[in-house]
């Protein structure tokens, strides 16, 4: 996955994070909307088509990110894949709908209800009289049992990266029969329905040795409509073969083979044939699209490619030094480009070639769209600096047009442009409300006086690090003002020479390009930027924007001619962001929110940092000042939210606990909120209690939530019931190839 994007469950049952500062809250808006039912902006889209319509057999071949570390989805290093491998092999009592709502599972579950609240909550579950595992053994209160107390947190000898809710059980004993299972909790639990999905048998969950290592590498007993068939490191494919002793309808595929595919490749692999189904970015969106026109263009007619080069013709305005360069940006062939412009026709007609090839081969896909359950926010690290100041933090929020942003992201892939409302639910889900209006919306005024307030001045001094004569010049304020990479401390002759190179480039493109569509930064030197260079710009009346925004980025009109300065340090704040391909949107984004701040005369530093390092070693441990990361949207937020947003607490080596709240900011009546919500049965009341936590949230602006992530998946047309999925849990026994001549239902519009 890209690196704005945190794996739903399995992150958050992951590593821990944190937050400070009691804030003041305003009069609370966003509440209004309490009782009003929302609809998901954008459908999902998977080429619907009736079991009756698919035909039985073939493999489907599915692009993944990266093979399972793990396959038990309760482990620390659980991935995506460990999810899905889990979705098609094993129980899950409940099943999110194409709102995000839990709904019975049919398969596993005749019903489940709490049958009693006092004087404890008891949770009767009546399961499928047909349910089995693949040895033959009935699905029953052991297994439940028996993953309770892997899962409770009492021994910890069992590697668990999460308990949450399993710890509120009492005891679990069988019902009236051996299909009813009877859960009593210790304490009340309102996100009951999260519970036993996945749940897997007591083989794995029976001993802590079984827990930690039996189910790493494979499953031997499942119960789902696929099983596992075979784990190959080597070749990177995990396969999932159809189960016999399913008891459902019979999956229609024979098999799945999820490949381990980086994003940057999806396309040349869609078109050799190598998968049939890759989510993509919104980069390949263009390739595939294309494609599909120009095959809707000349029928069984072969892409000539984008200038027409094999002499066929393609309609295309394109000439063939037009189609290399687009083949060599694509792939970066900076040596490619070199040559044509040189005049090579050999590599010329190589390369033009083997994009017709790939263009035609692109014909038999389509892009099928939707909104992923997962929305994307800009952080802002409370922990020290000038963001440790509330007031500041909402200046940054007030100086955001996230309707613009939104619009940016999702408008060219024809997508709901619709700025997200909640840190705690998406629309569709029950519990989403509006509440931004808590912070409040767009105001250049208001920004400007928040940071007034809090004591930014407009030409201020800013003092010399030396210590010579206070003048303009020298350090940053901000997180990494003091604490800072060593690769940033580095200020040799050689690297400042670089960093004026790269800001002159900047600023003779700044003269061509708007920095809404810049390219990325590849100009920047990121962590290698020279700090006191930098300062002493800023004492001049503000470095040009294009040296510490994404390359090409120019400074925006009306953005302050002056620095805010401060105790003799110039407010400026360091942007962190990752570097690799897939982020590409996250840098463009960056380079318009640069914009807006620089407008309010906050100045941003942009440093991109490896993938490999981005959460580790920069968000997870607080090393930056701004950042753009993703959170799921879970369908028990009082479960799974609070962690992301609870306060953090000392611990007793004087570090902070933040549990997984990268930005630090926390409220006492957050957390209370929180406490209330998931021990409250009624569900109205919960949702009201988790709407007013979602308020104060807003109030704190530790995280302002910006737009939902588009969700991109190229599938061959012939490929049904699968593809963008939105909030929707797959049907893995549904998915397959359309008989000859059959045709899905109608559904949203591929391209």
């Amino acid at each position: 996955m890209s690196n704005d994007g945190v794996g739903l469950r399995a992150v958050m049952r992951s590593v821990a994070f944190l937050t400070a500062g009691a804030l003041a809250v305003p009069a609370l808006a966003g509440c209004s909307s309490e009782d009003t039912a929302s609809k998901p902006l954008a459908e999902q889209d998977i080429a619907p088509a009736a079991r009756d319509q698919v035909a039985d057999g073939g493999t489907l071949h599915w692009a993944v990110d990266a093979l399972p570390e793990t396959l038990n989805t309760f482990q620390a290093d659980a991935n995506a894949t460990t999810t899905t491998v889990a979705q098609a092999v094993l129980p899950s009592m409940y099943r999110l709908d194409a709102n995000g709502q839990p709904q019975v599972n049919p398969d596993y579950l005749e019903s489940a209800k709490v049958v009693e609240t006092e004087p404890r909550q008891v949770v009767l579950y009546k399961l499928n009289q047909q349910a089995v595992w693949s040895d033959g053994r009935e699905i029953g209160a052991a297994d439940f049992a028996a993953q309770w107390r892997a899962l409770s947190g009492k021994d910890s000898a069992y590697w668990t990266a999460r308990n949450a809710g399993y710890e509120r059980i009492e005891k679990i004993e069988r019902g009236a029969n051996d299909l009813e299972v009877r859960v009593t909790f210790a304490r009340p639990y309102a996100d009951w329905r999260s519970l036993f999905s996945p749940l897997y048998p007591k083989d794995v969950m029976g001993t802590p040795d079984s827990f930690n290592d039996s189910a790493r590498k494979k499953l031997k007993v499942t119960a789902g409509p696929f099983r596992l068939k075979k784990v190959d490191r080597k070749d990177g494919e995990v396969t999932l073969a159809r189960s016999e002793r399913w008891w459902g309808h019979p999956a229609k595929l024979d098999e799945i083979v999820l490949t381990a595919v980086p994003r940057d490749e999806r396309t040349g692999a869609l078109a050799a044939g190598d998968v049939d189904l890759a989510e993509i970015d919104p980069e390949s969106l263009g390739r595939i699209t294309l494609a599909a026109r120009a095959g809707a263009r000349t029928g069984s007619t072969p892409l000539a490619g984008p200038g027409g080069l094999s002499g066929h013709g393609s309609g295309s305005n394109l000439g063939a030094a037009d189609a290399l360069r687009s083949w060599a940006v694509a792939h970066e062939d900076d040596e490619g480009a070199a040559d044509d412009e040189a005049g090579s026709r050999r590599k010329k007609r190589e390369a033009a070639l083997a994009y017709e090839r790939q263009q035609a081969a692109l014909k038999g896909f389509e892009v099928r769209r939707s909104l992923e359950p997962a929305y994307t926010q800009l952080a802002l690290n409370g922990a020290s600096g000038p963001l440790a100041d509330e007031r500041v933090r909402r200046a940054v929020a007030r100086a955001l047009d996230r309707k613009a942003l939104a619009k940016a992201v999702l408008t060219p892939l024809g997508l709901p442009a619709e700025p997200v409302g909640s840190h705690l639910a998406l629309s569709g889900q029950d519990a989403y409300a509006d509440n931004s209006g808590a912070l409040g919306g767009q105001d250049t005024e208001g920004a400007e006086a928040l940071l007034a307030d809090a004591g930014w001045v407009h030409g201020g001094p800013v003092k010399k690090e030396n210590g010579d004569k206070a003048e303009k010049g020298e350090k940053a304020a901000g997180a990494e003002g003091e604490k800072s990479d060593k690769e940033s401390r580095k200020k040799s002759d050689k690297e400042s020479e670089k960093s004026e190179k790269s800001k002159k480039e900047s600023r003779e493109k700044s003269d061509q390009e708007d920095s809404a569509d810049s390219e990325d930064g590849k100009g920047d030197k990121g962590d290698k930027g020279d700090d006191k260079q930098y300062a002493n710009k800023l004492a001049q009346g503000g470095a040009p924007a294009g040296a510490y925004a994404p390359k090409g980025t120019p400074a925006p009109a009306g953005a302050a001619t002056k620095v805010l300065a401060k105790n003799g340090k110039a407010l400026a704040l360091r942007f962190v962001l990752p570097s690799g391909p897939g982020s590409e949107t996250l840098r463009t984004v960056a380079g318009r929110i640069s914009s807006m701040l620089a407008k309010v005369g906050i100045r941003t530093e942009i440093s991109k940092v490896s993938d490999e390092s981005y959460f580790k070693d920069h968000i997870a441990s607080g090393q930056y000042d701004l950042a753009l990361y993703s959170w799921p949207a879970s369908a028990f937020p009082a479960t799974d939210a609070r962690p992301i947003f609870a306060k953090p607490v000392p611990a007793a080596d004087g570090s902070l606990n933040v549990e997984q709240n990268y930005t630090r900011v926390g409220t006492d009546q957050v957390d209370q909120l929180f406490d209330q919500a998931v021990t409250t049965l009624d569900a109205s009341e919960s949702r009201s209690l988790i709407r007013k936590a979602d308020s104060r949230i807003w109030a704190a602006a530790g995280s302002i939530p910006l737009y939902q992530r588009p969700q991109l998946t190229a599938a061959k047309k012939s490929l049904v019931n699968a593809g963008a999925f939105g909030f929707q849990t797959p049907v893995y026994e549904d998915m397959g190839f359309l008989k000859k001549g059959a045709k899905p239902a109608s559904g949203p519009s591929a391209n």
